[in-house]
């Protein structure tokens, strides 16, 4: 399972479950101890926010009232009325106007296959070119979010927090070692599980 669509809740410093939303919802309705004990607090490790969720009445009540967070697909994101322009419809390829300068168009059109071509694999090129680059911060950031709710007051928490910014794994991995466990273990998955080895430094 992806951090995209993985959710996990704590009890203080205790991780109870991690999963898909609905088997978390689930699992803490079942497992949290009654009214009185230390809340239940729930991360989208996506963002590494908390999340509040309404766990009263039955398993279907509960599943019923879940946030949907599926993004829509680009399709669904264009009026079904809108006129398709000259392209390959059934690749999704969709006309929109670009604006250049003449010496744009110039080496546009001097590419092989034209400048709808050439500007389709620039495109691509961005894309994987920024895409680690996006990863990490988006997983710095996670990890962030969840120190700042979980760890905010232990002792090293502002330099652990200049260190993860700085990407000094290290370093990171030193202040934050004496902190309990399973919290210190969950933000170094946040914060390093889009790299091939989490624990390199």
């Amino acid at each position: 399972m992806t951090l995209a669509n993985c959710f996990t809740a704590f009890v203080g410093h205790r991780r109870l479950t991690s999963g898909p939303l609905a088997e978390v919802a689930l699992a803490i309705k079942r497992k949290a101890k009654p009214a009185g004990s230390e809340p239940v607090l729930i991360f989208d490790d996506a963002s590494g926010r908390s999340i509040d969720l309404d766990l009263r009445g039955t398993d279907r009540e509960i599943l019923a009232r879940l946030p949907h967070s599926s993004p829509p697909s680009e399709a669904a994101e264009l009026p079904a009325s809108e006129p398709r322009g000259r392209g390959r419809p059934r690749l999704g390829v969709v006309a929109r106007e670009v604006t250049l300068l003449p010496r744009h168009w110039d080496w546009l059109a001097s590419e092989p296959g034209g400048a709808s071509v050439a500007l389709r694999k620039l495109v691509e090129e961005a894309r994987r070119a920024g895409g680690d680059r996006n990863r990490h911060r988006a997983a710095r950031d996670a990890a962030y979010h969840f120190m700042s709710a979980m760890a905010g007051n232990f002792k090293g928490f502002e330099e652990a927090s200049r260190a993860l910014f700085a990407d000094d794994r290290r370093r990171f991995g030193e202040l934050i070692a004496a902190w309990p466990d399973d919290i210190r273990d969950h933000i170094i998955n946040l914060a390093f599980s889009d790299r091939d080895d989490p624990h390199q430094a």
